[in-house]
This record gives structure tokens, C-alpha cells and sequence, in this order.
């Protein structure tokens, strides 16, 4: 076996041993596993079946920490991405009112366009044309998006009909029962509190222990009685169903369940467009940053396997679309397991184990309620948000469109309308200030695109 290893994953030209690359996936696969709960969690609003999307979300995650494995052999794992998940269910579905099967095609087109781009320099090239500060607000915009899907899945964040959006209100037992909604957002703010004590103190896997433990003293409330079932309202028990025994959820009912009727459509190719550039900016980004920290880069600043890393990411995306879950990208959470000493793909590949093995625990996850996960996307938030520092604000034709992308993303309630708006002022402030030259050719491709997607869409 050390041989085979040692073979397929050369860990001594890496400075590695098996036992620390074990160790290092195992820290990864702790840090990321929230998304086991979370993305059912999210897409099953779509109407999609929630169990159904736990054993997508597994597969695609481990077939494709598999493939970056043995293909790329890099320590970065992949799965289904937040942000984009949120993209695909509360923008695309719920928010312009296609089906789920029209956004997984959608899914699906984008990913062979990304092992296409993989197989040249274009998807670097489309990196590199959208300015740093954009991209930055991109990334900034989607952490509030998704802390503002947590704390209105927590029920913290509620409907108030002279404010639109308010904390909500404790007193008012009639619209919102402490024994459902009420303490639904207690749990969920101590969740908050507990993840946030957690990382803080660098404690491995301390998002995956924040819902857990929160799911724990959710379980504790509905056995005393403090937190009562009531599924009409969305309040389901949160004591895990094992009457089925040890069982894997059926993915067939979103297994290859594409629809392209819509793919003549202008809206379908700028839903598309937007989950082609998130995953962009989100890969790269995070391919470059993980590098960074582990040393990997030559020296040239550039990733050697770059190349095996983003078409590994692609075939990921693609094959996750028939399986039934929104878009797959590379973990930032990858760099826990590099700063345990991971550097070969023996590390993704224990990640990929990992989300095998998880298939067998489908139960528990599912139980896991809406105010369990919310401290996991608000903190997840919090990272992406704390890249802010990074724009230049001094310069208002870059900070006012930045600002823009930012504002759009929450208040909009959708990623595609930041991205948008942000290309579309940015392209007009600098064309209007005289600064042609900062401004790409395909920087003027994309606000045309999106100008004719608010006219046709």
C-alpha cells in the first residue's frame, strides 16, 4: 500500500507521509462537512427532495475530491459551493421563477463551457479582464447574502410590514410562537455565538461542531417540550428518523432531471453567465490563496497544476448537475488541511472517502433544522465579507461600482443583480470619467450582456 501511494501521489518529492496527509484530510473534510447539512438545507426550498440532495451532495463532492485526487493530485477538496447554492435557489428559482431542472441544465452548460475554458488559457484569460476590486466586491457581496439566508432561516430576520425586514419580535406570540419561531431564533443566535467562540479559538472543524451542538440543544428543546413540532408551519422534529435503519437516501428524484427548453433564452444564458463567473472568481481565487499558504506556487507566482485543478473543478460542476445539486467549486476550507501538513492529493482523496462514508449518516443531517445551519452560513459570511479591506474605495470610479455589487447582493436578494449592476456601473463611470483604458474588451461584452438581459429578461 506505502508504495502505491508513494507511486500515485509522490509524498516524498512533497516532503509528506501518508499518516500526515490522512490527518490533513480528515482536518479539511471537518472544516467543510456543513455542507452536508447546509445544501439540502438551501435547495430543498426549490421543492427539491431534501434527502435526495444530501446523497447528491455527497457524491458529487467525493467524485470530485476524487478527481482532483488522482488527476491534479492537490490537497484542495471540492463540493457543491455556498453562494452559488443560494444563487441557484433563492435568485434563479424562487426569485425569476424557473424550475430547479431548468438551473441544473443551466449548471450542467456551465460546467462543459469550464472544461472547455479548462483545456486553454480563456478561463484564466476572463479571470484576469474583471478588475480586482469587482471581483473582491463579488466575494464580499455574497458573504452578506448568504448571512442574511441564515438569519432568515433562523428565524432572527423576519417580515415587518412597516420596515419590510426586522429582528423579530419575542413579544408578539401570535405571529411568532416562542415554542416554533421564537425559540427557533434564540438557539440560532446562541449557535452563532457558540461557532463563533469556537473558531476563534482555532478549534478544527469548528463550524461542523457549532451545528452540531446547536442541533444537540435543538434536540434537548423539542424533548422538554420548549420547542414544539409543527410541521404546517415548517417546524419539523429534530430527532433523527432511523425506523428505515441504516439506508441512503434515493437520488432519483433529481437525478438527471434536466431541463433545456430554455436554453434559447437571453435569462437563461445570464443565469448562466452568473454562475459561470462567481465560480470563476470563487476557484481561482481559492486555488491561488490555498497555494499561496502551502508554498506551491514557482517562481513565477503561478500553480504548476493549475490546469489538472480547474478541469478537475469543471468535470466536478458537471457531473454534480446530473446528480442534482448546484454548482461544484474548490474549498477554501482546504487550507485547514494544508496548515496541517497536506500537500498531495492523498489528502482530497481522504476528503472523498470521508463523503462516502457520510452516505451512511443521512438521518442525522437531515434532521438538522434551518437555525442549526444559520450559524454556518453567517460565519461563512463573516470570511468572505472580511476581504472588504481590499478595494479601493479612494478611487470612486472602482469603489462606487464596488459598492454597488456589494448593496445589490442582500438587498436584491440575489447574486446575479450585484454582479450586473456592478459590471454595467463600472464600465459607464469609467467610460464617462475619461478612464477607457482600465476598462477590457470583455469588461464592454459583459455590460452590453447584461444591459440586453434587464431589456429581454
Amino acid at each position: 500500500m506505502d508504495s502505491f501511494l508513494e507511486k500515485k501521489f509522490r509524498l516524498k518529492e512533497h516532503n509528506s507521509d501518508a499518516k500526515t496527509e490522512v490527518l490533513a484530510g480528515l482536518t479539511t473534510f471537518m472544516t467543510m462537512a456543513y455542507i452536508l447539512a447546509v445544501n439540502p438545507n438551501i435547495l430543498s426550498a426549490t421543492g427539491m427532495d431534501k434527502g435526495a440532495l444530501f446523497t447528491a451532495t455527497a457524491l458529487a463532492s467525493a467524485l470530485s475530491c476524487i478527481i482532483m485526487a488522482f488527476y491534479a493530485n492537490l490537497p484542495f477538496a471540492l463540493a457543491p459551493g455556498m453562494g452559488l447554492n443560494a444563487y441557484f435557489a433563492y435568485t434563479v428559482v424562487l426569485g425569476q421563477g424557473f424550475s430547479w431542472q431548468m438551473a441544473l441544465a443551466a449548471v450542467f452548460v456551465e460546467g462543459i463551457i469550464f472544461i472547455l475554458l479548462s483545456l486553454t488559457n480563456v478561463r484564466e484569460a476572463i479571470f484576469n479582464a474583471i478588475p480586482m476590486n469587482l471581483k473582491t466586491a463579488v466575494s464580499v457581496g455574497i458573504g452578506l447574502f448568504i448571512a442574511m439566508i441564515g438569519l432568515v432561516g433562523a428565524h432572527i430576520l423576519v417580515p415587518n410590514s412597516a420596515t419590510l425586514i426586522s429582528l423579530i419580535d419575542w413579544t408578539d406570540q401570535v405571529a411568532f410562537p416562542f415554542q416554533t419561531y421564537g425559540i427557533s431564533a434564540v438557539l440560532g443566535f446562541v449557535g452563532l455565538l457558540i461557532t463563533a467562540i469556537l473558531i476563534s479559538k482555532n478549534v478544527k472543524g469548528g463550524i461542523l461542531l457549532g451545528i452540531f451542538i446547536t442541533y444537540i440543544l435543538g434536540i434537548l428543546a423539542e424533548v422538554t417540550g420548549i420547542y414544539v413540532v409543527n410541521p404546517e408551519a415548517g417546524f419539523f422534529s429534530l430527532i433523527p428518523n432511523f425506523s428505515n435503519g441504516i439506508s441512503i437516501p434515493d437520488i432519483s428524484p433529481i437525478f438527471m432531471k434536466l431541463d433545456f427548453s430554455q436554453i434559447g433564452s437571453i435569462t437563461f444564458w445570464g443565469v448562466l453567465l452568473s454562475f459561470l463567473f462567481v465560480d470563476i472568481f470563487d476557484t481561482l481565487g481559492t486555488l491561488v490563496g490555498v497555494a499561496t499558504k502551502a508554498d506551491m506556487l514557482d517562481g513565477d507566482g503561478k500553480l504548476p497544476a493549475i490546469k489538472q485543478a480547474l478541469l478537475s473543478d469543471a468535470v466536478g460542476t458537471t457531473a454534480g448537475a446530473c446528480l442534482g445539486t448546484s454548482t461544484v467549486t474548490t474549498y477554501v476550507e482546504s487550507a485547514s488541511g494544508v496548515a496541517a501538513g497536506g500537500r498531495t492529493g492523498l489528502t482530497t482523496l481522504t476528503v472523498g472517502i470521508l463523503f462516502v462514508l457520510s452516505l451512511f449518516f443521512s438521518p442525522i443531517f437531515l434532521a438538522i433544522p434551518s437555525f442549526a445551519t444559520a450559524p454556518a452560513l453567517i460565519i461563512v459570511g463573516f470570511y468572505m465579507v472580511s476581504s472588504v479591506t481590499k478595494i479601493n474605495f479612494e478611487d470612486f470610479t472602482e469603489g462606487i461600482p464596488a459598492y454597488i455589487t456589494i448593496f445589490a447582493m442582500p438587498f436584491f436578494y440575489s447574486i446575479a443583480e450585484g454582479i450586473s449592476m456592478g459590471i454595467i456601473s463600472y464600465v459607464v463611470l469609467k467610460v464617462a470619467t475619461g478612464k477607457t483604458k482600465d476598462v477590457t474588451p470583455l469588461m464592454y461584452v459583459l455590460a452590453l450582456i447584461f444591459v440586453l438581459r434587464y431589456i429581454f429578461g
